[in-house]
């Protein structure tokens, strides 16, 4: 009697799901190469499109900027359309009346368009040439890292790197760096041993970590936070946590400004680096021009007309030899235009100079003019 083979039950049944799952899977991954490309189709037929649309808000945020200056105020505050307020007396009778720069139709899509002035920060390109008489660039650098919380120790290496980073030449100051020790890193980079076209660039002078060039905001920038302190001297030690500051540089500096501070629209750690005063002093000043509701960027702020303080209690008899150059007008601002098309979502970033008349050093040529345009 002869016993046949039988084949295991079932066999069929596991070829066919096995041949179905791999079937499943090819489909899938064609449909989801399918989606991608095609969303890369749409984000390229949309570029042209997103450049124009951002480019249109930095010409919408001229508009504004020149219709401002045009009506003869002479300083300039919070309370402005420009900065998102409610508009001062000349501005609410104007055609700057109902223009809301947060949510501007355009198109398919829709812009929003953000306005910042360079003044409310002090110029670090300016402050490194001041002379001692007028803070100097040294004492207010160190003023800024106490400010933070830095250690003096590291404040010292990081206040002299940065002005070594400026100057012409290549002899380093007494705790500072210059390309001898910039040229030992991986990769290796000389000084600029020139003016910061970008405040981004104290990533690369010693000393300065991304959580004392960011502040709170560094965990955003983590990448930053792993490449640009290698070989650095300031560092924690492996394993620990970095010190978190309250502020960054990027808070209180900027590389592009008249180099006077807007006392109208200055956030108080800066109005405490640039005048020298404690929290309480600044906040002083802050109240004197919020108005009576306390509350800046709205109907009854009332904007210093000069820069003059010795009307603000605590400040009457304040040294002008101890604070940075001091304004009430602002003529360089940076615009960031969000914009939305669909799906797709770009931002776009500039920096505007304006002419402002009446004002002989910051009226130029008038008008606005754009400085930069980058995409983000």
């Amino acid at each position: 009697m002869k016993i046949r083979a039988r084949q295991p039950r079932g066999f069929a049944l596991i070829v066919v799901m096995t041949i179905i799952f791999v079937l499943a899977m090819l489909a899938g991954g064609f449909a989801y190469s399918m989606k991608v490309e095609s969303r890369l189709a749409a984000n390229a037929h949309n570029e042209s499109e997103l450049e124009w649309m951002g480019r249109s808000g930095v010409e919408l945020a001229k508009y504004v900027l020149d219709q401002s200056a045009r009506l003869g105020a002479r300083y300039t505050s919070l309370n402005q359309i420009w900065a998102g307020g409610p508009g001062d007396g000349p501005e609410t009778n104007s055609p700057l009346a109902g223009i809301n720069l947060r949510a501007w139709p355009l198109g398919q899509g829709s812009i929003s368009v953000e306005i910042v002035d360079l003044e409310r920060k002090l110029n670090l390109n300016r402050l490194a040439s001041l002379p001692p008489a007028q803070g100097g660039g040294q004492a207010l650098l160190s003023r800024a890292l106490a400010l933070m919380g830095v250690d003096a120790a590291d404040a010292a290496v990081i206040v002299d790197s940065i002005l070594d980073w400026r100057d012409p030449d290549d002899v380093p100051r007494l705790s500072g760096t210059e390309s001898d020790y910039y040229l030992t890193l991986d990769p290796p980079y000389y000084a600029k041993n020139g003016a910061i076209d970008d405040l981004s660039e104290l990533l690369l002078v010693n000393g300065v970590t991304p959580e004392i060039y960011w502040g709170p905001r560094a965990p955003a920038h983590r990448a930053q936070l792993v490449s640009s302190s290698r070989g650095r001297r300031i560092r924690g030690p492996a394993g620990t946590l970095r010190p978190a500051y309250p502020v960054g540089l990027v808070d209180l500096f900027t590389a592009l400004s008249s180099g006077a501070v807007n006392i109208n629209t200055a956030p108080l750690p800066v109005l405490q680096v640039a005048l020298g005063i404690s929290d309480d002093l600044a906040a002083n000043i802050i109240r004197a021009r919020a108005g009576l509701d306390g509350v800046e960027g709205t109907e009854d702020d009332t904007p210093f007309l000069s820069a003059n303080l010795a009307a603000v209690p605590g400040l009457e008899a304040l040294p002008p030899e101890l604070r940075a150059p001091l304004t009430t007008v602002s003529s360089h601002f940076e615009v960031t235009v969000d914009v939305r098309l669909g799906r797709s979502h770009r931002q776009c970033r500039a920096i505007l100079a304006r002419g402002v008349p009446g004002v002989p050093a910051l009226a130029g040529e008038g008008g606005v003019r754009v400085l930069q345009f980058s995409w983000r």
